[in-house]
C-alpha cells in the first residue's frame, strides 16, 4: 500500500512538472527579422538580409502590458519583424518598443493583442549561484522547433559584450548555445535569470547570458518612458597590486584601492575627484588592489559593477585617500559611455554619416568604421583609446577619394585622419561639415597630424559634383541627418 501511495505521489509530481513546463513553453517566441547590412566603406549603400532569434513573453515591472524580451542584436538595424509563438503557425508583426544596445537587450511589442492570449508571461528570478542548474530555451540552428538545453552556471564576472563593446556582468553557462538561441531566456526554477547573449566560437559549450541584474536595470530605466542607459564614471584607474607603488603613496597592507590616472573633461567626477586620488570604495563596497569588488560572499568582479547597478541621475558615494587623508565624495551619475569617449561605442539603427565634396568622401571615426577595415589600424586604434577634450570630441577621416580628373594623385588615399581644416582644429564631425559648407574660397586645405596636406579646388568640386555622383551611381551627396537639417538633395 505504501509503495502504491509513493508511486502516486511521484506520478502527480511528474504531471505537475510537465504542466508547468508546457506553460513555460507557450511563453517562448521565435523572432524573424529582416535587417540592413550597413556599409561603412560605402556609407550610402546597404544590403538586406534576414535571420531568426528567440525571445520570451514578459510583463513590465508594475504593469499588465505584455512584451517580448530579447537581445538588441536580434533586432538591430531591423526593417521588419515577425514573431511566432510556440506551437502556433501564424506569425504576427512586431516592432521595437525599447532597446539597450549597451546591455544587448530589447523589448518588442505586438499591436495585435491576440498574440498574447492564453499565455502566462514569465516572471523574474534572482542572480543564480555558481553550479546552479539552468534551462535555456530558444530556436537555434539545426531545426525549426523549440529547443531546451540544460546546463549549469560556470562563473559570473564582467565580460565584454560583443554587441556594444562595453563590459558588464555576465553569466557563463555550459548549456549548448547556438546561433538562433540569442534572446532566449535562461530559467532557474521556472523564472528568468538571464537572456542568452553570445558564445565563444571554437569552444566547448561556453555561452554567456545577460544577467537578471541588467535586465531589471533596463526595465526599471524604462519606467519614465525612455532608456537613459548605464552610467559611466569617465575615469581611468591603475591597480595597486605592486607593493612599491603602495609604499610610494603611503598605503599600508590593509588599505586597498585603485589609483586615479585620468578624469575626462566632462566626467561627472570632474572637479570632484582629483588625479592621483586613491579610490578605496563605492557606496561602502571595498575596492581591492586588483580593481575588483565583492558582489556576493567570496565572489568578485570589476568595481564598475556598483556603478552599473545605478540609474542615470542617481547619487553615489566614493571613499578616497587624497594626499594621505581619507575623504568621502558624493556625486550624481549623469554620463553614459558614448558621452565620455572620443570614438563612440558601436552604433545601430541608423545609417552611417558622410558627405561628399567633389568625390572626396568624409565620415566621422566610429567603432563601426574601425571594425570595417584594416587600413590605418594602428593610428585609428590609438584614437579609439583616447578621451575627448573640449576642443576635440570626434575625429573625421577622408574615407576615400572617387577617381576623377580633379582627384588624380589622391585616389589611393583611404582612412586618412584629418587634424585641421584650413589651418583650424574642429570639435566634431558636425563642425567639420559646417566649416566646409560655409567655405567661400577657392582652395580648401586639409591636414593630418604630421602636417601632410590635401588641397581641394572647391570651384571645381561644386561644378563637377553632380557628374561625379552620377558616374558612381550615388544618389545623395550626404547622409540623411545632414539632408534633413534643411539641406536639399543635390
Amino acid at each position: 500500500m505504501k509503495k502504491i501511495l509513493l508511486l502516486t505521489m511521484i506520478l502527480a509530481t511528474i504531471i505537475h512538472a510537465q504542466g508547468s513546463n508546457d506553460e513555460t513553453k507557450r511563453a517562448i517566441v521565435k523572432i524573424y527579422t529582416v535587417f540592413k547590412h550597413l556599409n561603412y566603406q560605402q556609407p550610402w549603400n546597404s544590403s538586406i538580409s534576414s535571420g531568426t532569434g528567440s525571445g520570451a513573453i514578459i510583463r513590465l515591472l508594475d504593469s499588465n502590458q505584455s512584451y517580448i524580451l530579447t537581445n538588441a542584436h536580434v533586432v538591430a538595424n531591423q526593417t521588419f519583424i515577425e514573431v511566432q509563438r510556440y506551437g502556433e503557425r501564424e506569425r504576427y508583426i512586431a516592432k521595437v518598443h525599447a532597446v539597450s544596445h549597451q546591455a544587448d537587450l530589447a523589448l518588442l511589442e505586438v499591436e495585435n493583442q491576440q498574440f498574447f492570449e492564453g499565455v502566462t508571461p514569465l516572471t523574474f528570478g534572482e542572480l543564480p549561484e555558481v553550479e546552479q542548474q539552468i534551462v535555456v530555451y530558444g530556436y537555434p540552428m539545426g531545426g525549426n522547433t523549440l529547443s531546451a538545453t540544460i546546463g549549469v552556471v560556470s562563473r559570473i564576472e564582467h565580460n565584454v559584450y560583443a554587441h556594444s563593446g562595453e563590459s558588464f556582468l555576465s553569466i557563463q553557462v555550459d548549456a549548448a548555445v547556438n546561433p538562433g538561441n540569442s534572446g532566449g531566456p535562461a530559467l532557474c526554477d521556472g523564472k528568468i535569470v538571464g537572456v542568452v547573449m553570445q558564445v565563444i566560437s571554437n569552444s566547448q559549450s561556453i555561452g554567456y547570458l545577460v544577467p537578471i541584474n541588467l535586465i531589471r536595470h533596463f526595465l526599471e530605466d524604462l519606467k519614465d518612458g525612455r532608456n537613459d542607459g548605464f552610467p559611466e564614471l569617465g575615469i581611468t584607474t591603475q591597480t595597486l597590486e605592486n607593493p612599491t607603488i603602495k609604499a610610494y603613496y603611503g598605503l599600508d597592507a590593509n588599505t586597498t584601492g585603485n589609483l586615479v590616472d585620468e578624469i575626462v573633461y566632462n566626467s561627472t567626477l570632474k572637479n570632484v575627484l582629483h588625479k592621483r586620488d586613491i579610490l578605496t570604495s563605492i557606496d561602502g563596497h571595498k575596492i581591492e588592489d586588483d580593481g575588483t569588488v565583492e558582489f556576493r560572499e567570496h565572489e568578485y568582479t570589476n568595481f564598475g559593477y556598483y556603478i552599473d547597478m545605478h540609474q542615470i541621475g542617481e547619487q553615489i558615494t566614493l571613499e578616497v585617500i587624497r594626499e594621505g587623508k581619507k575623504q568621502s565624495i558624493k556625486t550624481n551619475l549623469t554620463r553614459i559611455a558614448d558621452e565620455v569617449l572620443l570614438v563612440k561605442t558601436t552604433e545601430y539603427d541608423r545609417m552611417p554619416s558622410y558627405f561628399i565634396v567633389g568625390g572626396y568622401i568624409f565620415s566621422p571615426v566610429s567603432r563601426n568604421l574601425l571594425l570595417s577595415t584594416t587600413l590605418n589600424r594602428v593610428l585609428l586604434s590609438y584614437y579609439a583609446s583616447q578621451w575627448p577634450k573640449p576642443d576635440r570630441k570626434e575625429m573625421v577621416v577622408l574615407l576615400k577619394v572617387l577617381a576623377s580628373d580633379m582627384s588624380r594623385g589622391n585616389t589611393d588615399m583611404q582612412m586618412w585622419l584629418i587634424e585641421k581644416i584650413n589651418g583650424e582644429r574642429y570639435v566634431d564631425f558636425a563642425e567639420f561639415y559646417r566649416k566646409i559648407e560655409a567655405f567661400t574660397g577657392k582652395y580648401l586645405t586639409l591636414e593630418d597630424k604630421d602636417g601632410a596636406q590635401v588641397i581641394i579646388d572647391m570651384e571645381q568640386a561644386k561644378t563637377k559634383q553632380t557628374q561625379i555622383l552620377k558616374q558612381y551611381n550615388i544618389e545623395y551627396d550626404r547622409s540623411i541627418e545632414l539632408r534633413e537639417n534643411n539641406i536639399t538633395k543635390k
